[in-house]
């Protein structure tokens, strides 16, 4: 199934480069000049991704707030000429950043980690159609039957006699065909059209009716789910027991989670990470969750290797997971450490913790300044 993007912008020039290389990527580009239909558009259709242009800034801005109104956030990815607002822009809530003006080759650059992480969330949500009854109950309490069109994980799509209105919150109760799993779950409105066909998000489905949902939807999809894309282009120049830097011209957001995997010849690391500090077209600070004491018994054996051998190639591979990650893994650790009074010193680390306080060009200041001559850079 194409991803569907929509692009915010009066740019011609930018909406060219985009409608050319979004296609490579398996991506449809609609596109959108004034605020107030992009605002009514986004609540009655779901893309996958919003591209606003921040040349116009209040319009940008709208468009993101009413973005994360609905409930489903869709990847946003801001257009920016004034590199000086980037880590203003990523603070409001923007995924990624594309410098202006765009060329085909930066664009699919930077648009690299994008399609990987919508790749990545279009398989984890991947939607089965199904024709079912459900029975919804309206925020003032009042019954409403309708038909379910289509489910996934995280949401289904429905259809009413009536519309629904965007961010509202409502009960659901459905029985699947061929199995007979019932399901009840509270849910948000994330589009609606005036036709009465609804996209709602689950709020609170139960641990075992989600994974009795996620075993029939496997059942009856076509099985055509593919690997997880990596990000090529890698390379691995700070690390430390709690995290690393890495150089790349597409970093995913900040707090997604990753999987990273590091080898150099018998040693290997691999760990889930959370992206805490990204800078577009150039690297981002990837944290390491402190869960197992063999896991930074792993992380140090492989510096300590880096350290001796410094001309061996380190293989890094990284591809996302979520573009959320949960947030506990990673500061109970930090607590527990804090609570506890044996908290290492690593300055990477509380660098990485704070780097979103900081603009680009002081972090990887300090970066350098960490760096000591026997520290290895590959």
């Amino acid at each position: 199934m194409t991803l569907q993007a929509l692009l915010v912008s009066t740019d011609d020039f930018a909406a060219d480069v985009l409608g050319r290389v979004l296609p490579t990527f398996g991506v449809a580009m609609d596109r959108s000049s004034d605020q107030e239909t992009t605002l009514s558009r986004i609540q009655q259709q779901k893309f996958d991704a919003l591209i606003v242009d921040f040349d116009h800034a209040e319009m940008a801005e709208a468009v993101l707030r009413q973005a994360q109104k609905l409930g489903t956030e869709p990847l946003s990815i801001a257009l920016v000429a004034d590199t000086a607002k980037v880590r203003e822009i990523l603070s409001g809530g923007a995924h990624f950043v594309l410098y202006k003006p765009l060329t085909d080759d930066a664009a699919k650059a930077g648009l690299r980690a994008a399609a990987a992480l919508l790749s990545r969330e279009r398989r984890r949500a991947v939607r089965i159609p199904v024709q079912a009854p459900v029975e919804i109950t309206l925020p003032d309490t009042r019954k409403l039957d309708g038909i379910l069109l289509d489910l996934s994980e995280t949401g289904m799509d429905v259809l009413t006699a009536e519309p629904q209105t965007p961010g509202s919150l409502l009960a659901v109760h459905f029985k699947l065909p061929d199995g007979g799993l019932e399901v009840e779950a509270h849910g948000q409105v994330a589009w609606a059209n005036p036709n009465g066909q609804t996209g709602v998000h689950f709020l609170d489905l139960a641990e075992t009716t989600k994974a009795a949902m996620k075993t029939w939807m496997q059942s009856a999809a076509s099985g055509n789910a593919g690997a997880d894309e990596t990000v090529p282009h890698c390379k691995l120049t700070d690390l430390s027991l709690g995290g690393c830097y890495v150089q790349t011209d597409a970093p995913f957001p900040e707090r997604a989670l990753v999987d990273l995997c590091l080898r150099a010849e018998e040693h290997e690391v691999h760990t889930e990470g959370m992206v805490r500090v990204a800078h577009p077209g150039h690297g981002m600070g990837v944290e390491f969750p402190s869960r197992t004491p063999e896991q930074r018994v792993q992380v140090e054996n492989l510096i300590n290797f880096l350290r001796n051998c410094p001309a061996t190639m380190l293989e890094l591979i990284i591809s996302p997971r979520a573009l959320v990650a949960d947030i506990t893994q990673f500061e109970s650790g930090e607590k527990k450490a804090e609570e506890s009074g044996d908290e290492l010193e690593d300055p990477l680390l509380e660098l990485l913790r704070r780097g979103t306080s900081l603009q680009q060009g002081d972090f990887l200041s300090e970066l350098q300044h960490q760096r000591s001559p026997e520290e290895t850079s590959v």
